[in-house]
């Protein structure tokens, strides 16, 4: 099988990789990151304006990509550069919206980035339940860890049953409240609490017997995201460990000659490289139409980039020293989302689990 990238795939990573190098330093990400907002919305518009947005969706969706190795490419550039602006949750409600049609001005306007979609999907210690209300429905109940619940103007709401419902939820609606903080590692997130919501028929995402396939398309495609971020992130930090492996001296030799050290870079460079073949192996099987296939390939990868994330993370720091741990220091903030990428949309033991399980 052929992995190459075409020439417009490069072209895309190519532009992204240069525009956040250009205007995303660490200190710039941080600004964002560690603000009120949780993002910088002039680089969200910025790079939306590149059409990064636009690559993650297919012509049919309003896109010009949409393909597993499309949302490869650019989560891998984004990871490389520990970007918080909101492509996941655009990527994710923009995915159950195409996926179900009917709501096609919102997904334009979340393809274009003029919109900034969350996708609400973990329950909080109320699960969000939606009961008929003459022609509509009401909504009540409280969604956790929403990413840039803050800055989002809609929500893709999911209601976990046997054939799951989902609704698109304005933020602005009557009863819609969200209490936002900023996670660990940047960029904001919040509860978002559903107070007897009323919703008209049209809310609705889908009809009778979708639920399942579009809740599984929003979060496959959020697996293979996450998993390409991840192994954005691990390449730089290899690239940053192994720079300060040559620059620092301890008995007037690079400490990269000890060859207890070699050792340890070593099983972190063999381990970085399964996690990129795993994420490759998932973003082959994302268009694949084996939906048992996608699915493995998808834990599989997530599996896997929850194992080595963590290892890679903590390998980094013992590496660097104290300076690893410094505010200062870019590979700090890398070892905290390595981390906490793990706990997004199921960790590896869940995902090890669900693995087996699709077997």
């Amino acid at each position: 099988m052929n992995f190459e990238h075409t020439d417009d795939r490069r072209m895309l990573a190519d532009t992204l990789v240069r525009a956040l190098r250009d205007g995303y330093s660490i200190e710039t990400r941080n600004a964002g990151a560690y603000s009120e907002a949780g993002y910088d919305p002039a680089i969200w518009r910025q790079l939306s304006e590149l059409g990064i947005v636009s690559a993650l969706f297919d012509e049919a969706a309003g896109g010009f990509g949409g393909s597993g190795f499309d949302i490869m490419v650019v989560f891998e550039a984004l990871g490389r550069a520990l970007v918080v602006e909101p492509f996941l949750g655009a990527l994710m409600a923009g995915r159950a919206l195409a996926v179900a049609g009917g709501q096609d001005e919102t997904l334009a306007a979340i393809v274009s980035g003029e919109t900034i979609a969350a996708f609400a999907h973990e329950d909080a210690g109320t699960p969000v339940t939606a009961t008929k209300s003459g022609d509509g429905w009401t909504l009540s109940g409280t969604k956790a860890v929403v990413h840039q619940a803050g800055a989002a103007s809609v929500f893709v709401v999911t209601v976990e049953q046997d054939d799951p419902l989902v609704f698109l939820v304005p933020a602005d609606a009557a009863g819609v409240s969200v209490r936002g903080y900023n996670v660990v590692e940047g960029g904001g997130a919040g509860e978002v609490t559903f107070d007897g919501v009323t919703l008209g028929s049209d809310a609705r995402i889908g009809g009778d017997g979708q639920g399942r396939a579009i809740v599984d398309a929003a979060v496959g495609a959020g697996l293979l995201a996450l998993s390409a971020e991840a192994v954005g992130a691990m390449e730089f930090v290899k690239e940053a460990t192994l720079g300060y492996l040559r620059d620092r001296k301890q008995f007037g030799i690079p400490i990269g000659k000890f060859q207890a050290l070699q050792h340890r870079m070593a099983t972190v460079l063999l381990e970085i490289e399964q996690a990129h073949s795993a994420v490759i192996n998932a973003a082959s099987a994302f268009d694949s139409d084996d939906a048992k296939a996608r699915e493995r390939a998808l834990s599989a990868a997530k599996y896997t980039i929850g194992r080595t994330g963590a290892l890679v993370a903590e390998e980094a720091i013992q590496l660097h020293g104290g300076i690893g741990m410094t505010w200062e220091y870019a590979v700090s903030h890398y070892a905290k989302r390595l981390v906490m990428i793990d706990h997004q949309l199921g960790d590896e033991d869940y995902h090890l689990q669900r693995y087996i399980a699709l077997g």
